[in-house]
């Protein structure tokens, strides 16, 4: 307990710290994650699976605490399977919200067990970064065929076609080498800006009024379909918003103390077990929000914190009414933000053979150093990494491309195995006899 408010206290010296250095790149870095929150949270409260005011100030508060008890940009995003589920199925709003609650029962059992810390050190790190790197790829492929794809053969949409997603991918390449450079900032202004002249031309739309949020009970529908929604999205929670997540943390920002995949479990329990009662999007945590919000600027909790109260104030003062505003928002932009977020998780994958975790060992002089790798075995952890994001690129499944990793890493342990009893025969065998 100790060391967790002394966390607190260093965590709140490092936001502070950071906001006053460089507050622009905090606030851009916030919005980094927008290309996956608004298109899922907005389809969603269209077709009354969730309550947008509530999702708002419930995910809002997440992100307050989120900020403050972890100390990184670590997002609060939709939980993706059971999100595209019940848009696909128009499920009703009780059954959206217990199918994020048998997620948080299942994963908070796993975490206060220790069967989740257990499961992160039997997973080898080739594995993860697959897991990753997969991820980041099916981030980069949804932007293009969800966001950007549309619009090949659209031009009459002159708010929103790939004239401002080329402006707006050009303007990512130039500023690639300025990672402080607020870009999303830019991107979420000028999409702004877009989205109110689109509303305020149009005789179908409103732009958002005055109309305080009321929050309200309501007992989640534990159906057959709420459940297998639910654990439909299990892989998904456990391997990418927890477990490839704590190990992102780790890469991104080595010098803040990583959260660990029991605390990341608990908190991605505690939010869906307290919003499922009043209508709240289910959420998690996750690897592409990480890099999202740490690709376009956030380097501590203050991004998130600032969010927070963001989303919060626009929940309790506005809520349903920013509907109209949202869904205008052009998506031609949110997809360049997509993309880049992919391509800055995909890049995790790049340690794999030189500088991951597993590849350092303690010296007799207690220094950690970098162990040599053979070819063979750089080959070998490639194509372990590599099974793996087809897998989850092949099958849409995180839980397939990490059974199909863990095959492939298991097959090469075990002929390593035969190779070894082999060796050790022959040997025996070429042993003189021991005169009696």
């Amino acid at each position: 307990m100790a060391s967790f408010f002394s966390n607190i206290k260093r965590f709140h010296r490092n936001n502070a710290t950071t906001l006053r250095s460089s507050p622009l790149a905090e606030i851009s870095g916030a919005l980094g994650d927008l290309g996956t929150l608004l298109p899922l949270m907005i389809t969603l409260a269209v077709n009354g699976s969730i309550s947008l005011s509530t999702t708002l100030v419930f995910s809002g508060f997440y992100n307050l605490v989120t900020g403050v008890v972890f100390g990184i940009p670590l997002p609060v995003q939709p939980m993706k399977a059971i999100a595209a589920a019940a848009i696909a199925s128009h499920t009703s709003e009780r059954e959206t919200v217990a199918a994020g609650s048998v997620v948080a029962i299942v994963v908070l059992v796993l975490s206060i067990t220790g069967l989740l810390h257990w499961v992160t050190r039997v997973i080898p790190i080739p594995v993860i970064k697959g897991i990753q790197f997969g991820a980041g790829l099916s981030l980069v492929i949804s932007a293009g065929s969800s966001l950007l794809q549309p619009f090949m053969h659209v031009w009459r949409l002159p708010l929103d076609n790939l004239v401002w997603s080329f402006a707006a991918f050009v303007l990512l390449i130039l500023t690639q080498k300025s990672p402080r450079f607020p870009y999303a900032l830019i991107i979420f202004v000028a999409g702004l800006v877009l989205a109110i002249i689109a509303v305020a031309t149009s005789a179908h739309r409103r732009l958002p009024w005055f109309r305080v949020w009321r929050p309200y009970f309501e007992l989640p529908w534990w159906s057959a379909d709420a459940v297998g929604m639910g654990v439909a999205q299990l892989p998904l929670t456990t391997l990418n918003s927890v477990i490839a997540a704590s190990a992102l943390a780790a890469d991104l920002l080595p010098d803040l103390p990583t959260p660990s995949v029991t605390a990341l479990g608990v908190s991605v329990a505690a939010m869906n077990l307290l919003g499922c009662w009043f209508g709240a999007m289910p959420v998690c945590h996750g690897a592409g929000g990480l890099a999202a919000q740490y690709r376009f600027g956030a380097r501590s909790g203050t991004s998130i914190i600032l969010l927070g109260l963001f989303k919060m104030v626009l929940g309790i003062v506005f809520g349903e009414t920013l509907l109209d505003l949202l869904t205008a928002f052009p998506k031609t932009l949110l997809g360049i933000m997509v993309v880049a977020a992919g391509l800055e998780l995909a890049k995790v994958g790049q340690s794999l053979n030189h500088g991951a975790s597993d590849l350092w060992e303690s010296s007799v002089e207690h220094h950690k150093r970098h162990r040599d790798v053979s070819d063979e075995e750089r080959a070998e952890r490639w194509t372990v990494m590599l099974m793996t994001t087809a897998g989850i690129l092949a099958f849409k499944n995180d839980g397939i491309g990490f059974v199909a990793g863990m095959l492939c890493h298991w097959a090469y342990k075990f002929v390593d195995w035969v190779e070894r009893k082999r060796s050790g025969r022959r040997s025996g065998e070429r042993r003189p006899l021991l005169n009696a």
